[in-house]
């Protein structure tokens, strides 16, 4: 007899009347998480990443490390050349900025802030308009919080309409995703790719959808998001949204964060539009503002802060991208963005 076997041995003889009636009664609705946990292979070490001379330390509850059907190796020369973060460049000016952007999030997420966030490991990165960097700013913020120890990181391309996260993480154009899982029920284990940084999963955008607005603000969506936020420990899930301002997915997807990085052009975006933005995001949210593309010289170089400048006026206008061709519903292909 195996451990397992021998687990399930010691759950039988535990098992009260109450959930002996539970076990023979009506199934209960099941979570896509719940799907995910169920369907998933057994955990193994991962290898590390490019640079790294021994894995992350995660959690060993964590359902995370287990191994998903899909394997993705980031395609780590491509994001040094757009100047991510990487692995192999621990050092790097922009991995100091990412360090000094992730800590006040991380601090939330421990419970440690001023006061209590709820949902504090749901960040959503958005912006005002397109354009503005907040593509970038979500795959450096997802990769430099996966090089923590005891954090593991769900990085969810929720800007369905372009998908511009998993084309720049190399993720295929035809590959299921979020909308899959909110629309058909799909598990998680099927949609979900391991990538060759231990403690970073991705969740693509799924195919193109004409009604994702409804499909973000489902039940199910809120049901996944609440068992993300709340069945580990440490994990932090990062969001690619879609920008404010010319979407209704972005107004849906705040409602559901604990968190919100707000990412604003230097020298671009206008002070109107920046209100405009802000306004639209409802309810006790903390949201950090990430000044992007700034040449200001701050202590010893730095480009980022905290403040945003004026800028130019804006227009409204997010189509369904344009770039890589997607996957949409009606099997017809589409054209993904790399513009964030």
């Amino acid at each position: 007899m195996n451990i397992i076997e021998k687990a399930v041995g010691k759950l039988e003889a535990k098992k009260t009347p109450r959930e002996e009636v539970q076990a023979v009664g009506e199934p209960q609705p099941q979570s896509p998480l719940e799907k995910y946990e169920e369907s998933a292979e057994p955990e193994v070490t991962s290898a590390p990443a490019s640079g790294d001379s021994k894995p992350s330390n995660v959690s060993a509850g964590s359902k995370l490390e287990k191994v998903t059907q899909r394997q993705l190796n980031l395609p780590f020369t491509r994001l040094k050349e757009l100047g991510a973060v990487t692995p192999d460049a621990p050092r790097s000016k922009i991995a100091e900025e990412y360090r000094r952007i992730k800590r006040p999030l991380l601090i939330n997420v421990a419970g440690e802030g001023a006061a209590p966030v709820k949902n504090a490991n749901l960040i959503m990165v958005t912006s005002a308009l397109p354009g503005e960097g907040k593509t970038f700013s979500s795959i450096n913020l997802a990769l430099s919080i996966a090089m923590e120890q005891d954090k593991t990181v769900l990085f969810v391309d929720a800007d369905v309409a372009k998908a511009s996260a998993g084309f720049n993480l190399g993720v295929p154009n035809d590959s299921e995703g979020l909308t899959d899982v909110l629309e058909n029920g799909t598990d998680l284990a099927e949609v979900l790719y391991q990538t060759d940084v231990p403690n970073l999963r991705i969740l693509p955008a799924g195919k193109i959808h004409q009604r994702s607005t409804e499909l973000l603000a489902s039940e199910s969506m809120r049901r996944l998001m609440q068992d993300l936020a709340t069945r580990y420990s440490d994990r932090v899930i990062v969001f690619d949204s879609p920008p404010l301002l010319p979407t209704t997915e972005a107004h849906v997807l705040a409602n559901l964060m604990g968190q919100i990085v707000f990412v604003v052009s230097a020298n671009k975006t206008s002070q109107g539009a920046v209100t405009e933005a802000l306004n639209l995001i409802e309810g006790d949210k903390v949201i950090g503002l990430v000044l992007n593309k700034s040449t200001a010289k701050f202590g010893v170089s730095y480009g980022y802060s905290y403040e945003y400048s004026y800028g130019y006026g804006y227009g409204y206008g997010y189509g369904y991208g344009y770039g890589s061709k997607r996957r949409s519903g009606d099997n017809t292909e589409q054209s993904a963005s790399t513009d964030g």
